[in-house]
């Protein structure tokens, strides 16, 4: 009964560390111009709660651009993500070629290097592509997207998550005519949707709040995605934090609704993806 006492304790308090600063976040967002955000002791509630923050810091900068741009850039990185993963990770689940355990430990390798050692010749080669500082959308969002579009640990993800697909469900699919790619749509993809759909929820997550790509690549404010564009709106109220607190809270909203989305699949997925192939 003690150890249980401890280990709800123990819980609680990573609970409180966790969502704590969140819940802060929020009652600043929250709290009116007449309110002191930094009074000793602080008030954790609000007195006089009001949505007006988020009125007019929508309205003071171009928000919602902002949210159009990083949902373009999210969605198209997902998509492609998901595609490149599952085309490189079915053959080196399911076949058996020369090379084959070569090719998947420099994909492993991959993600052992950070984002910063490739980031300038990445940079370089983006540059030499036309797509940084042009005057197209569309190779804006090219370039913003070349990073995200495929990843060693979604090959990883995907490939541990199909070795334990079971042969003999592929055997039989092949005795009634289908070839790799029909095996591959109806039968591997379907039963490793939880996995895909965790991978999704990843790559959203970190492509929504990626700040150092976009920074780089991007000089045109029209095309700033949210992280850029709340650093900007740092600088823009830095002594109006409420405003600042509303433009992070809304930034969130997206990320937390497609977790909730995905979420019946997320923990099956997490799980199906981590067992040893």
């Amino acid at each position: 009964m003690l150890k249980k006492l401890w280990t709800y304790a123990l819980l609680i308090l990573l609970a409180i560390f966790s969502v704590g600063p969140f819940i802060w976040l929020l009652s600043t967002a929250l709290k009116s111009s007449d309110e002191n955000i930094f009074q000793y002791p602080p008030d954790f509630l609000p007195n006089q709660p009001t949505l007006g923050n988020f009125t007019e810091v929508w309205n003071a900068v171009p928000m919602g651009d902002y949210f159009i741009n990083s949902l373009i850039v999210t969605v198209l990185s997902v998509v492609l993500n998901i595609v490149f993963s599952v085309l490189a990770a079915y053959p080196l689940a399911r076949f058996d070629f020369k090379g084959k355990n070569s090719i998947f430990l420099m994909i492993l390798a991959t993600m052992m290097i950070p984002f910063q050692v490739i980031m300038i010749p990445l940079y370089l080669m983006v540059l030499k592509m036309g797509l940084v500082d042009t005057a197209s959308n569309v190779g804006a969002y090219i370039g913003l997207i070349i990073p995200f579009v495929v990843s060693g640990f979604g090959i990883f993800f995907l490939r541990q998550a199909m070795v334990n697909v079971p042969k003999q469900l592929e055997e039989s699919a092949v005795m009634d005519g289908c070839n790799s790619f029909q095996v591959m749509a109806q039968v591997i993809l379907p039963l490793i949707r939880p996995t895909i759909a965790t991978l999704a929820v990843f790559t959203f997550m970190s492509t929504w709040g990626e700040f150092l790509w976009p920074s780089i690549v991007l000089s045109k404010p029209e095309m700033y995605t949210l992280p850029v564009g709340l650093v900007h709106l740092q600088g823009a109220f830095s002594a109006n934090w409420r405003l600042i607190g509303a433009g992070t809270i809304l930034a969130t909203i997206p990320v937390v609704a497609f977790f909730i989305l995905l979420q019946r699949y997320f923990i099956s997925g997490t799980l199906a993806g981590s067992i040893k192939g």
